[in-house]
């Protein structure tokens, strides 16, 4: 014989209401607690549960705003380190409220982000916190916008985490860190450091994050009095696998650098890669740093060189202020700052 699976043998709130005598709607009012029912009917409906072993479905019950309540955390990559992080801060702080935690890994679908930001006010989830950078133009205040006024009329509050704000007057709470006044740190670090020749492996050039570090890296450099070359700034994205490939071209067509800054962690793991490959020692040879100072950084090869980015506690900050502001509350921008980490990966320049 087939043994049923756990979810097939499960009872049902309508298995319960059938046994009991009672519709599913009495069942769910006396599991609740907060309606009126008669002594006798209780009686019957507890009876039923212990009887067939039913345990209500907590997600359903915050689905239909009963129980625990919810907030989404919605990002572009669960995979991401920085993400991973920002997420165990949500969840962390979410859990400690009170809240129920649902992820939603977009791939970078404006469309899938949005139906699931859709979904969520109709469930009415007491917050959404949107992750990552994004392009900053027209199209996105204006789907963005919709999105805040949306939630808030349901109750809801938007939070923007590391994403361009939208402007006065929004319903939204935006929570940044200084990415500029950290690219221009650290490549302040690396200047000082007697490196003229600098190698920026940046992001998407429309990308928010991406275009904040090009900014800090721009102006370290023009405090100095100096202007970067031109050819000394790579677009890419912010993989391993964009470092590694950047670095090769850059090797490939025989770039004059003496130092590598890494938009990420990830980029500046693929860029060592292929100094290894290419039998260049780091610091030795070529200085390289990174950007936001994940827990890998510090296991490197040598250690690495970074930014630190307060992700957790970021993730937490959006949860508590989330949860702390009616939603139809103006906007608000709320600033965390960020600090270069030195290791052993930036050495100064050899005469």
């Amino acid at each position: 014989m087939t043994r049923k699976s756990e979810d097939a043998s499960r009872s049902t709130i309508r298995d319960v209401a059938a046994r009991a005598g009672v519709s599913a709607s009495t069942v769910s009012r006396v599991l609740g607690g907060d309606y009126p029912v008669s002594a006798a009917t209780r009686t019957r409906v507890m009876r039923a549960v212990r009887e067939m072993d039913y345990v209500a479905d907590a997600r359903a019950k915050a689905i239909a705003g009963v129980g625990t309540p919810t907030l989404a955390f919605v990002l572009e990559d669960i995979t991401g380190p920085s993400f991973a992080l920002m997420a165990h801060g949500v969840e962390r702080e979410a859990m400690r409220l009170g809240h129920l935690c649902l992820v939603c890994s977009t791939e970078g679908d404006a469309r899938h982000e949005l139906e699931f930001v859709e979904m969520m006010r109709a469930q009415r989830a007491a917050a959404v916190i949107l992750v990552g950078g994004g392009a900053d133009t027209a199209e996105y205040r204006e789907r963005t916008r919709r999105m805040a006024d949306s939630l808030a009329s349901a109750g809801s509050r938007l939070v923007l985490c590391g994403r361009p704000p939208l402007g006065p007057g929004a319903p939204v709470t935006v929570i940044e860190y200084d990415n500029e006044g950290g690219a221009y740190a650290l490549v302040a670090h690396v200047l000082a450091q007697g490196h003229q020749r600098v190698l920026f492996l940046g992001g998407k050039s429309d990308h928010s994050t991406a275009q904040g570090r090009e900014r800090g890296y721009l102006a370290a450099h023009r405090a100095r009095g100096v202007e970067p070359a031109e050819e000394l700034v790579r677009h890419g994205d912010f993989t391993r696998d964009s470092g590694h490939r950047l670095m090769r071209e850059a090797l490939e067509r025989k770039l004059d650098f003496t130092a590598v800054v890494a938009a990420t962690d990830m980029v500046a793991a693929g860029a060592l890669t292929a100094l290894h490959e290419a039998g260049l020692s780091v610091p030795r040879d070529v200085s390289l740093a990174g950007y936001d100072d994940i827990p890998f950084a510090r296991d490197l090869h040598p250690a690495l060189t970074t930014v630190h980015v307060p992700y957790e506690e970021l993730g937490r900050l959006a949860v508590r202020t989330a949860l702390g502001r009616e939603p139809n509350t103006p906007d608000e921008h709320l600033l965390l700052g960020t600090h270069v980490v030195v290791r052993d990966s930036v050495a100064p320049l050899k005469e």
